[in-house]
């Protein structure tokens, strides 16, 4: 094979998006020629092949791999259903609703070994992160002892959650602001600082919309090494905040405002501590700015990774089994919350999967869905 033949499964927002940088050429070795949708968006792409039902695009054997990004519970069948069908599967966030689907999915693609299975969270492609990351992996911030993110800048409107059926309910999402809008970011801290030992969630849910799922979060994690963190979304504040904050033994480094700041300590902490003479001495610090370029077009970045994969076997930058993290982070919080309990991690996928049919079965919820005028949404790219 020379070029990946590749189709998209749905025609939302983000479905849109990939197909129009990869029909501006934007991923070399890579050829969109179909596209599928149940709506009249898939008529803007009459160069295209094109599906209104996806098991047709498996059985017509025009395409290598498929970019999965229509609404959450699909994610799962449909997944399954193009490696069932020998092709290659990139998967938009959250690679399922709940963690007991992304098991499923996951072991269906581990009887597909000569498949690519890949997940898009493309904040990875970030160098502000991947900067970051370096500073961990290096050892240069010593040992992780706290982390806070304020994730609040996610503000939507009314009309926001009334654009989908689907948006904002238990049935058709499956969660709010973490599942949709913060799962970047939970993929991101998870990424960076590993998975928590422990969650305690404390969740609103409709504080600030007529919706039934969460929209107001604050979480405290533990970590294996009693590292501790505090995780916040919200969908309704304004103006939000976005502000990392990592402290280790050797230093501290924040993210925000589009700047990455690390002072940095001269000794160990936890060794100055030890060894000092004086009663209120602290380590010297460095104070460093690091410079960071943001990246381009980072979802043509990932599609690309996952055409090199195919091709030339390249090592994906976020393996589809990854995704499950985020996933299960976001459950926890919310089954935390709804529990009034600390849970340890890994949590139980089918308890929650229970729970989130009985949140179904109980919902009173009437959705009234309205036409929502065209915006651009990519400014919401870069968290």
């Amino acid at each position: 094979m020379e070029k990946v033949r590749l189709g998209i499964i749905g025609l939302g927002n983000i479905g849109r998006y990939h197909a129009d940088y990869l029909l501006q050429g934007k991923v070399q070795r890579c050829e969109l020629v179909a596209v599928c949708s149940r709506s009249a968006a898939a008529d803007r792409y009459s160069g295209l092949l094109r599906f209104s039902d996806p098991a047709d695009l498996f059985k017509s054997r025009a395409v290598d791999a498929v970019i999965i990004a229509t609404p959450h519970y699909q994610h799962v069948s449909l997944g399954i259903a193009a490696l069932d069908a020998g092709l290659h599967v990139l998967v938009e966030k959250p690679i399922a609703a709940h963690k007991a689907d992304a098991e499923r999915l996951i072991a269906a693609s581990r009887q597909h070994p000569n498949l690519v299975f890949a997940g898009m969270f493309q904040l990875r492609t970030e160098p502000r992160y991947q900067k970051l990351r370096r500073l961990i992996t290096s050892g240069e911030l010593g040992e992780i002892v706290r982390v806070n993110w304020i994730n609040t800048d996610w503000y939507r409107t009314e009309i926001y959650f009334a654009s989908g059926g689907w948006r904002a309910t238990w049935k058709g999402e499956g969660g709010g602001v973490l599942l949709n809008q913060c799962l970047h970011n939970l993929d991101t801290l998870q990424w960076l600082c590993g998975m928590p030992s422990r969650v305690r969630g404390f969740c609103q849910f409709g504080r600030y919309h007529d919706i039934e799922v969460e929209d107001n979060v604050t979480a405290y994690l533990e970590w294996p090494n009693r590292a501790t963190g505090v995780f916040l979304g919200s969908t309704g504040e304004s103006p939000g905040t976005n502000r990392l904050e990592i402290a280790g033994t050797r230093g501290k480094v924040v993210l925000e405002n589009n700047r990455l700041f690390f002072t940095r300590n001269e000794v160990d902490m936890i060794e100055f501590s030890r060894t000092a003479k004086q009663a209120f001495a602290r380590p010297d610090v460095w104070n460093v700015e690091i410079p960071f370029t943001d990246a381009v077009l980072p979802h043509a970045i990932m599609v690309q990774n996952f055409v090199n994969a195919i091709l030339d076997g390249e090592p994906l930058i976020a393996p589809g089994p990854e995704g499950i993290h985020s996933v299960e982070l976001a459950n926890a919080i919310v089954f935390s919350a709804l529990l009034d309990r600390t849970l340890d991690l890994p949590m139980d996928g089918a308890a929650w999967e229970a729970k989130l049919r009985e949140l179904i079965a109980q919902s009173k919820k009437e959705k009234r869905v309205v036409q929502v005028e065209a915006a651009d949404f990519t400014a919401s790219f870069r968290r």
